[in-house]
């Protein structure tokens, strides 16, 4: 068998890639020491480096020794006690004291002193936003006594219709002091606190304040409840039924009433024979009456019978619901008004009334309740 000698350069560098010479591998440092080039790192970067600043292994035994003393740290307290070993009974040497109330210490009358304390309550005047305290502008007083809204009571008193003691005011702006007399075609008003009265109507009385042809108005459901005049808002016919406000604030009045506004309002509607499916789509598309097209909102059925109907409308034209079914050939028997202004009839009997809390009425305000 051949032996090849692998130790033959001349054999290796016939069958190497590489045609550079081999040589013998550099014999290794006997001695592993710093390069001789290598420089002591400096302690600072400054480019300005100067022999003043120095390395800090350059400093000598001597130079250490001469430094200050740094102060030495004060000892803890032998005083202090530590804590001792926690027993069945709480920790060592104490009384356990968890779960039991502590007393407050009572303050003794020879340092700060005892508080006085009384038994009569404090009085604070309260504030009353309805009550005058200065001067006010003349169309809120107007508007505050229940005739009208600002802006219709600005167009009385451009109109000469607006006496302040005894002299007519035809200027806007105008103010009036709380002992002025304020007349409105030579009757007398005064500015009136507001007051929101809601009555559930029932059936046969009309909406109105005076009516000599009328057996009963709404307004004998409500006498005695305020001493302020107070009006209704909007109207429900003789035969129907629900919500209906009163109040002497014309600034809601028009806010509730005017046709440019549209206030949701539902009613419960029963028919004289069952609602099909093809009037049902017609109300919802909408009809054409002689006053212009007219629409439900939402219209949803009640009842199995399909007599009874959920309508929503924002329109707020004269006897609009009962002229919409009408127009299709139905009969309306029973119109009942669930919801208006974010009011409902809760716990409100047929013929009862109640006062607005006051979240209600800062509800009607805003437009909170839309």
């Amino acid at each position: 068998m051949a032996k090849f000698n692998t130790e033959n350069s001349s054999t290796l560098s016939r069958f190497a890639k590489d045609k550079r010479v081999r040589t013998s591998a550099p014999k290794e440092r006997s001695e592993r020491g710093e390069r001789p080039f290598s420089r002591p790192k400096r302690a600072s970067y400054n480019p300005h480096f100067t022999e003043d600043n120095r390395l800090r292994d350059e400093f000598t035994t001597s130079e250490r020794s001469a430094r200050p003393a740094r102060p030495a740290r004060p000892s803890r307290p032998t005083s202090a006690k530590p804590y001792g070993k926690r027993t069945e009974g709480g920790f060592k040497g104490k009384p356990q004291t968890r779960g039991t109330a502590k007393p407050y210490a009572k303050r003794s009358e020879e340092g700060r002193g005892e508080r006085p304390r009384t038994t009569e309550r404090r009085s604070y005047p309260k504030f009353n936003p309805n009550k005058q305290t200065g001067e006010v502008r003349l169309n809120r007083f107007v508007a505050q006594s229940g005739i009208c809204s600002r802006r219709e009571a600005d167009e009385l008193i451009a109109a000469g219709l607006v006496s302040v003691n005894g002299v007519i005011v035809t200027e806007l702006g105008t103010k009036v002091k709380p002992g002025d007399e304020v007349r409105f075609n030579g009757e007398k008003i005064q500015g009136e606190k507001h007051v929101y009265l809601l009555l559930n109507k029932p059936k046969g009385y009309v909406t109105t304040l005076e009516d000599d042809h009328a057996a009963k108005t709404v307004m004998e459901l409500i006498d005695g409840a305020c001493t302020e005049r107070v009006y209704p808002v909007g109207r429900l016919d003789k035969n129907s039924l629900g919500l209906l406000l009163f109040t002497n604030d014309g600034d809601i009045t028009r806010t509730l009433t005017h046709p440019s506004l549209k206030k949701k309002k539902i009613y419960e509607v029963t028919l004289d024979q069952p609602l099909t499916r093809a009037d049902f789509d017609t109300l919802a598309e909408g009809v054409t009456l002689e006053d212009g097209a007219a629409y439900f909102d939402e219209i949803s059925w009640l009842k199995d019978d399909k007599k009874s109907v959920g309508v929503e409308i924002h329109s707020g034209r004269n006897r609009i619901v009962r002229r919409m079914f009408e127009h299709l050939g139905y009969q309306v028997t029973k119109l009942d008004r669930v919801y208006y202004a974010g009011l409902t009839k809760k716990n409100l009997k047929r013929g009862a009334w109640r006062f607005l809390t006051v979240d209600e009425v800062n509800r009607i305000k805003s437009g909170r309740y839309e």
